[in-house]
């Protein structure tokens, strides 16, 4: 049995993030202050506006405990406007036929992993990943879906943390993306945009 398996599974049930669940259960915090304010403060709101649908993961046997959360919502990846070579990244994998001007997405707009579970060392943010994309890929999905996409902070543990989990980045320098972006060079480049494409296994 793999850790996926037994966590998320065995050990956890997956709940939309309601305000009963965020009432009954103790507050969650990953010590991101960034991540922490949004589960507590604006998740909810934005799921009441139909921007973001955020799910936690709930302990079986502590159910006041959330081992893990994430706010996913509908993207696409507008192939036209953005650089040839990011084009290119994209499409690599996808027929000539079939190359468009917009592709499906589902966007990660947040996602967390308890402090205290993090510490365990069971790759619990790997195994919410595995999730999203066995999700997507499954033919209960209601519609279309291609890539995942997140916009991850620019920080080598984020970064990594995605690349190990299959995802890459859209400009492959921090440079490109900033030319892109139109960035003045004095202005930080606060995250990356990176993408999974769920046909390539």
């Amino acid at each position: 049995m793999d850790r996926t398996e037994f966590i998320l599974a065995k050990k956890a049930s997956r709940l939309p993030y309601t305000q009963d669940v965020a009432s009954f259960c103790k507050p969650f915090s990953c010590l991101d202050s960034d991540l922490d304010e949004f589960f507590s403060r604006d998740a909810i709101l934005y799921d009441i506006e139909l921007l973001g649908k955020t799910y936690a993961w709930v302990e079986t046997d502590n159910p006041t405990q959330i081992i893990a959360m994430v706010t996913l919502s509908n993207d696409s990846v507008k192939a036209k406007y953005i650089t040839s070579p990011a084009r290119n990244r994209i499409q690599r994998s996808v027929p000539n036929t079939k190359r468009g001007i917009n592709y499906p997405a589902v966007l990660i707009g947040r996602l967390g992993v308890s402090a205290e579970f993090r510490a365990k060392g069971w790759n619990i943010g790997s195994q919410v990943l595995d999730f999203i994309k066995d999700w997507f890929r499954s033919s209960e999905n209601k519609t279309g879906c291609r890539f995942i996409v997140v916009d991850a902070y620019n920080n080598e543990r984020t970064l990594h943390f995605y690349e190990k989990n299959g995802f890459k980045l859209l400009y492959k320098t921090d440079q490109e993306e900033r030319d892109f972006l139109e960035i003045n060079p004095e202005e930080t480049l606060e995250t990356r945009f990176m993408f999974f494409d769920l046909k390539v296994k």
